[in-house]
């Protein structure tokens, strides 16, 4: 089974093709204010790269959230317009479970990505990845009282905190396989999950 993995969720592109466990092709790269311009010709490449046509993968793992506004809505369009065009199977993983799942630690995973004024988008997850907390847009300090009866954790990310952060860097064959049988949507119902208002939906209120 051959999967393209997209994320744009944040400032950096990571995209991979995995075939049946084996990375055939990833990105990891920061890129920016200019993500939504190099995403589609990157992707490309890793075709291109691997003699590969669009018809040959099998499905799609997209992130549809939470993180970048901008970001998420890059790859979320990329992800539909192919997958409905060529009438492959897609699925959605939120940008916290590839974050805990790539993590190589025998402990509870807090992945966290900086959501301004006080507030982080994060989740809590198990040993084994399940859920303890789900993901959700909440102040650092209520996110650290809830930690307070966790004696084993460790925080995941990209972003900077005041905190012992563990840097991020997406393990793909790891997420796809975690996420290859998860249940296929229609293209029409992928949309970005932010976990929290836009800004003008916020001034509105």
């Amino acid at each position: 089974m051959r999967i393209l993995y997209i994320d744009t969720s944040s400032s950096y592109l990571y995209t991979s093709i995995v075939e049946d466990n084996e990375v055939l092709s990833e990105i990891k790269e920061e890129f920016g204010q200019s993500l939504s311009e190099v995403a589609l010709p990157r992707i490309v490449s890793m075709f291109e790269d691997n003699s590969l046509s669009p018809k040959d993968i099998d499905k799609i793992i997209v992130v549809n959230g939470p993180g970048s506004f901008t970001g998420i809505r890059i790859g979320i369009t990329i992800a539909k317009i192919y997958a409905w065009s060529l009438n492959i199977p897609i699925t959605t993983i939120y940008s916290l479970e590839a974050m805990a799942i790539s993590s190589p630690n025998n402990t509870y995973h807090v992945p966290i990505l900086n959501a301004r004024r006080g507030y982080v988008y994060t989740a809590i997850y198990d040993k084994e990845y399940n859920p303890i907390l789900k993901p959700c847009h909440i102040l650092l300090t209520d996110l650290q009282e809830k930690l307070d009866n966790i004696g084993d954790y460790e925080f995941i990310s990209n972003d900077e905190f005041d905190l012992k952060v563990e840097n991020y860097t997406p393990n793909f064959a790891k997420i796809v396989s975690y996420f290859k049988d998860k249940e296929n949507i229609n293209p029409h119902a992928v949309n970005p999950e932010y976990l929290k208002l836009t800004e003008a939906e916020e001034s509105k209120l």
